[in-house]
Order: structure tokens, then C-alpha cells, then sequence
């Protein structure tokens, strides 16, 4: 288990002091190498987050999330795009999903994120979800620390696609956009169980396919509902129930001017009545550029939002409690796991019970008690941290 090199002069600990020198110095690289060292848990990677950390907190990290297929590798091309057209540095986190052979990740949908090519201020990153049904590993929120720390202005954050379990990119997002397509069939019921909650945005993509507006008043209908039943999180403004603006005629299929359509019903104000961020419903086709500046438009905003109030501070506050808990539970499982091997693996243990010899409440307290008691024979000891070298 790696332990962030506290009091460690070691080799991969000077190693690591060099490659922060370096990334920090603007060195891509040095951040290449970093986001490899971070995905592959090289020995000492903690250690190399950690001196990472005093150098994040100034990038606006986008989620961006939703089913398969609904086009969001297009718009996280056209996204970079446009905040490079105003001067931004952008680095991409794409999660794919990972292969059941290498367990890496794979790479088949990158190939629709070319129009940054060459940009040596556009930085896109593939990694492996590695397993999670969320679609993120703890490496993939490091790899953003580690951009942030590089000093790009912007991360946006594409998940893997795995419908309504796609709810970990809260923890490391400031803004979630959730994209969904229309003429899916049960586009909109992918959202009812978890990820309605935790939209900022809500991109309609696609939006040149027949159904957009049938998509676009259900989106609302769900919202307001989410809004009456109290539910925490953003809320949507009264009024926002009828979208606004024309709707998408026959001769508006296939073109950019069929898009980007913000139907909020809060005009240009970030929030809602109450206080609370009103959720915005943006329509683009992603394939034209059609209304990709409407959407970094409601990204600015809500960005706005979280710096002129409270939840801002309070999203941190949720995503470092997050991560602390992330990270605790993989050591105590790291030394669970080695505890059971100790003790002959968890086939001879399970065999123990299944001859009678003993039960798993006892074999698990024989496992956690020692490890218990080491936690409490240090606890005097401990001030809760420690400083990282």
C-alpha cells in the first residue's frame, strides 16, 4: 500500500519532486508521464498527488455524461474547440470503458475528438474506467488534479456512458451536464433513477432528429416535478415549465441554426427565484457546432453561481469528503486483503466454515481485530495527518 512518501527519501519519492518541478514548470511530458505514473498506481503516486495538491483549486472541471451514443465524445470536441477560440488551455479526461483483457482502456471513441489536433494547449487523456459502474476510478480524479495543477483553465470530464449508474462524475465535477439524444424510445427514463439529481445542464444532442421538442418539454416536465418533491440538489425557477424560442421546423434538420436553444425560462439570471441554480436545458447539434456556444454560455454561468454563493464552498466540501472516504476504504481493503492472505487465503477460510470449524462472524472479527488494534494502539499518536515530503 502506498503511503504519500511522508518521511520517505526514497527514489521514487526525489522522482516525484522533479516530476511536480517539472509539470508545474508547464512541461507536458512531465504531465504525461504524471497521469501515467497516476493510472498505473506506480509506487509512490500518492505521494505524487499530494504534492500536486497545493496547486489545484483554479480549473472549472466539466462533467460531461449520459448514455451511449448520445454523441458526447462530438461535443467534448466541440466544447475544447470553442473555449480555445476564446483563449482558454483545456485538458480532457475521457473515460472509456476498460478492456476485459488488459484491463486498460479502449480507445474506439477518441476518434470523433480531432478538431484540437496539434494544439499543444489542448490536452486529451484516455483512461480506463476500470471497472466501476460509474463510469470513474480514483485515478481519473487525480488525473484532474494533476491538469489543474498543470494550470489548464478548463478539465472537462467524459464519462464511460453506462446510463443511470453514471453518478460518480459529481465528486469530481463543478458543472455535470447530462446528455441525452432524442427518438431513443426511453431517452427520458434513463434519467429517472439517480442521474436526473445531479444535472446542472441537461443537453438535448442531436437536436436535428424529430422528437427534440417532445424530449425537450418532458426534460421540464421532470424537473419541475423534482422541484415539487423537494429534492435536494438544484432546483428549476417557476416559470421554466414551457420551453421558449421556435421550435425546430422540417427545413432546420441537419443544420447548426437548429440548435442551441437555452429553455430555461431564467432569462440571463444564473439562479432561480429562491437562490438556487435553475437547471438549464440547452439544445446542440454537436456535429454542426450547432449550439455549442449557448452551452458554454449556461457553463459560465453556473461557474458564476457557484463563485457568488455558498455552493460553491459547499460542492468542495462534498467532493474532498468524497475523495478522503474513496481513498480510506481502498487502504482498508488493501489491508483486509493482505490480512487474508496471511491467513491462507479466502478459499481455506471459507473451507473452515463450510466443515464447521468455524463462521464467518468469527473469521471476521479474527480478520479486523488485529488490524483494530493497531489503529488503537496508535491513535495517541496520531494528529490526523502528517505532512507529505
Amino acid at each position: 500500500m502506498d503511503r504519500n512518501d511522508s518521511g520517505d527519501d526514497s527514489e521514487a519519492a526525489a522522482r516525484n519532486r522533479r516530476l511536480v518541478a517539472s509539470l508545474l514548470d508547464g512541461d507536458h511530458r512531465a504531465l504525461a508521464r504524471t497521469i501515467s505514473r497516476i493510472e498505473d498506481r506506480a509506487p509512490g503516486h500518492r505521494g505524487l498527488v499530494s504534492h500536486l495538491h497545493p496547486h489545484t483549486g483554479d480549473a472549472h472541471v466539466v462533467g460531461v455524461t449520459g448514455s451511449p451514443g448520445a454523441g458526447k465524445s462530438t461535443l467534448v470536441d466541440k466544447l475544447a474547440a470553442a473555449y480555445r477560440d476564446r483563449g482558454e488551455t483545456v485538458g480532457v479526461v475521457a473515460v472509456d470503458p476498460a478492456s476485459p483483457y488488459s484491463g486498460g482502456s479502449v480507445l474506439g471513441d477518441r476518434i470523433r475528438m480531432g478538431s484540437t489536433v496539434g494544439d499543444m494547449d489542448v490536452f486529451v487523456r484516455s483512461m480506463s474506467a476500470r471497472g466501476r459502474l460509474g463510469g470513474l476510478s480514483t485515478a481519473t480524479t487525480d488525473a484532474v488534479h494533476a491538469l489543474d495543477a498543470f494550470g489548464k483553465d478548463v478539465v472537462i470530464v467524459e464519462t464511460v456512458g453506462a446510463g443511470q449508474n453514471e453518478v460518480d462524475i459529481v465528486r469530481t465535477a463543478d458543472t455535470v451536464a447530462v446528455v441525452v439524444q432524442p427518438g431513443s424510445g426511453d431517452d427520458v427514463q434513463t434519467l429517472k433513477a439517480g442521474i436526473l439529481e445531479i444535472g446542472d445542464v441537461f443537453v438535448v444532442n442531436k437536436a436535428d432528429m424529430d422528437g427534440v421538442d417532445r424530449l425537450v418539454a418532458e426534460l421540464e416536465e421532470m424537473l419541475h416535478r423534482r422541484d415539487a418533491g423537494g429534492t435536494a440538489g438544484s432546483q428549476f425557477a417557476a416559470g421554466a415549465g414551457g420551453h421558449h424560442g421556435r421550435g425546430l421546423e422540417a427545413d432546420d434538420a441537419g443544420t447548426a441554426e437548429s440548435a442551441g436553444r437555452r429553455v430555461d425560462g431564467t432569462g440571463s439570471d444564473a439562479a432561480g427565484a429562491d437562490g438556487e441554480w435553475a437547471p438549464r436545458v440547452v439544445t446542440t447539434v454537436a456535429t454542426a457546432g450547432g449550439g455549442i456556444d449557448d452551452l458554454v454560455a449556461a457553463f459560465d454561468d453556473h461557474a458564476q453561481h457557484l463563485r457568488e454563493s455558498d455552493a460553491g464552498a459547499e460542492r468542495a466540501l462534498s467532493r474532498h469528503a468524497a475523495e478522503i472516504r474513496r481513498l480510506a476504504r481502498e487502504d482498508g481493503n488493501a489491508l483486509l486483503d493482505a490480512e487474508i492472505r496471511r491467513r491462507g487465503g479466502i478459499a481455506s477460510l471459507a473451507e473452515r466454515v463450510r466443515a464447521g470449524e468455524t463462521d464467518p462472524y468469527a473469521v471476521a472479527a479474527s480478520i479486523v481485530g488485529p488490524i483494530a488494534d493497531c489503529v488503537d494502539a496508535a491513535r495517541d499518536g496520531d494528529d490526523g495527518g502528517g505532512e507529505t515530503e
